[in-house]
């Protein structure tokens, strides 16, 4: 297959392949494939598999397919088209747009193997406009399409506990959510195909302002001397309280960043958010400014350092 298909996630433990235990809705069995086995997408297909249904995944190295059915069952395929075939939903969670589109089109990709009615489920963050490509792509063959990016990160999707944005038809939605909740908390329609992705982009909107507010925040502490572990103990549990505050703040203070989602894959997701920002003339003069300073952070070589590493540019000036 052309394309490589990338990790935007630094996982916390290589070793880690198995699964949290989760009590599953009881749902009859479905034959579904899933494409890209990276850390989101391994324990996402591990969850499909271990709540009763037939799994067929493809990655595009064969050696971490085999892997996956030698721990969960089911089948590896050698290409998108093969996964695809006999599938009532493919299931996908691969880099980019580029990546996306190389395992759904083509002779070999996921549209080529699958059958009138079959829904495709794409957990990749990618653009709004791929999704809609790609939905008119399945429109045309009868098929579904479903843009669903995710949050929550590694932890979230080996909990089984992530929030999943999903843009499509009400139809179509309506018979994947069930299956999703595999893996994942919350599962929500926010509109058309595409919505999805403009949801995950506000979130990422949100992410990159907290981050460098909780970065600044705990370099002022430092220069004032005060004992920030204490310090975000006591403002966490009022209005400055934040997902990152609770999951980053000490890692932060400790100067930890060789874990988490990663600077370089942040930076693709907030040019995602640029450029759609450029086409509905939405101002965003601080996100775009993040941007930049995580650009200062991957010439320091924070490429692959936690998106929390914001604050070296601080500690460095």
């Amino acid at each position: 297959m052309p394309g490589a298909m990338h990790n935007p996630y630094l996982t916390e433990n290589n070793d880690m392949s198995s699964i949290s235990a989760k009590t599953y809705d009881s749902l009859p069995s479905v034959h579904v494939a899933f494409l890209g086995l990276g850390v989101m997408g391994y324990p996402m297909a591990g969850h499909l598999a271990k709540s009763g249904h037939k799994v067929t995944v493809y990655n595009r190295t064969l050696q971490k397919a085999e892997a996956w059915v030698k721990e969960f069952g089911g089948r590896a395929a050698r290409t998108p088209k093969e996964a695809a075939q006999g599938a009532s939903i493919v299931f996908c969670c691969v880099g980019n747009d580029d990546d996306l589109r190389s395992v759904v089109l083509g002779s070999d990709g996921a549209l080529a193997g699958m059958a009138a009615g079959t829904i495709f489920v794409d957990h990749t963050t990618a653009s709004a406009e791929v999704a809609r490509e790609l939905y008119q792509q399945a429109r045309q063959q009868n098929a579904g399409f479903v843009d669903a990016p995710v949050s929550g990160g590694q932890a979230g999707a080996v909990n089984g506990a992530l929030t999943v944005m999903c843009g499509g038809e009400q139809a179509h939605f309506d018979s994947v959510k069930p299956l999703i909740h595999a893996y994942a908390q919350a599962v929500t329609l926010l509109g058309d195909c595409g919505a999805g992705q403009l949801c995950k982009m506000v979130n990422q909107i949100c992410i990159a302002g907290l981050v460098q507010g909780l970065s600044e925040a705990i370099a002022f502490g430092q220069a004032a001397q005060l004992d920030m572990k204490q310090a975000l103990g006591v403002i966490s549990k009022g209005a400055a309280q934040s997902w990152q505050m609770e999951n980053r703040g000490a890692t932060m203070i400790d100067d930890k960043f060789d874990f988490g989602f990663a600077v370089d894959w942040m930076r693709k997701d907030l040019g995602l958010v640029l450029n759609e920002a450029k086409r509905n003339g939405a101002r965003l003069p601080v996100t775009a400014l993040v941007d930049q300073f995580y650009a200062d952070v991957q010439q320091m070589g924070g490429n692959r350092w936690d998106t929390s590493s914001l604050i070296k540019r601080l500690r460095n000036k």
